[in-house]
């Protein structure tokens, strides 16, 4: 029996044009909620929470095959990319 693969992107968020934490968290949530939809993934805002214009958002999953987890993951960000554009500032991925 293998281990699971657990696979965690980090995703670097820069909302230039934000001006409240109302308006950032409206661009952070829209993300979440598209990237959970259409992936399956867990996600969350790590940090930069009280932060008007950075966050830092952690989306994960688990699989039997880390070479499946890795499609996820790198489709994840590409999408992520593609509705961000500019503001995604940096990403990475860690295995547990």
């Amino acid at each position: 029996m293998t281990a699971p693969a657990i696979g965690v992107l980090t995703l670097h968020i820069q909302v230039e044009e934000s001006h409240s934490l109302k308006e950032k968290r409206q661009v952070v949530k829209s993300l979440k909620d598209r990237l959970r939809a259409r992936f399956n993934v867990s996600i969350a805002e790590i940090d930069g929470l009280d932060s008007w214009q950075h966050s830092v958002v952690a989306a994960v999953t688990v699989s039997s095959d880390r070479v499946r987890a890795t499609q996820i993951l790198s489709a994840v960000e590409a999408h992520a990319a593609d509705v961000l554009g500019g503001a995604l500032t940096a990403s990475s991925v860690e295995w547990i």
